[in-house]
C-alpha cells in the first residue's frame, strides 16, 4: 500500500476540557466526603467507568468508593497533573504523578477518557509509566 497522502491530527484543549481534567485530580486528593462526592457530581457521568492495572470503579458511588480505598491505602500521596492535556473528538489525554507526603514522585502515568457530549467523564482508563 502506497501512502500517497498525509495525515495530521491536530489536537486542542480548551479551558473546560482543564476545568474537567483538573476536578478529575482533584477527586483523588479530597478527603472530605461530602466536598469529593460533589466533585464527583461535576465531573463523572451517573455510569462513569474508572480502570487501570490495579483499581477499578463503576458509576459515581463505585468512583467514591475506590477513591476512598486508595485514600486509605496511600495517606498523605496526592496527585498532580504533568504536562497539557491532548484532545480530539470526545478523547482526552493527559500525564500525571502520584506524590509521597515528603514531595517524592511516587508512581507516573497517563490517563485516557472520554467525554460525554454535556462535558463529563464517561471513562477513565489509566497506565502507569513508571512503578
Amino acid at each position: 500500500m502506497t501512502d500517497t497522502a498525509t495525515t495530521t491530527a491536530t489536537t486542542t484543549t480548551d479551558s473546560t476540557t482543564e476545568m474537567l481534567a483538573d476536578r478529575y485530580i482533584a477527586i483523588w486528593n479530597e478527603t472530605d466526603a461530602a466536598t469529593r462526592r460533589e466533585l464527583i457530581a461535576k465531573t463523572w457521568a451517573e455510569d462513569g467507568h474508572y480502570l487501570d492495572p490495579l483499581l477499578a470503579g463503576d458509576g459515581r458511588d463505585g468512583i467514591d468508593a475506590m477513591t476512598v480505598g486508595f485514600q486509605s491505602a496511600y495517606p498523605g500521596h496526592t496527585f498532580r497533573r504533568v504536562g497539557a492535556i491532548d484532545q480530539h473528538h470526545d478523547r482526552i489525554r493527559f500525564g500525571w504523578e502520584l506524590v509521597t507526603p515528603d514531595g517524592q514522585t511516587f508512581v507516573i502515568g497517563t490517563d485516557y477518557g472520554e467525554i460525554t457530549p454535556d462535558g463529563l467523564l464517561r471513562s477513565i482508563t489509566g497506565f502507569f509509566e513508571q512503578p
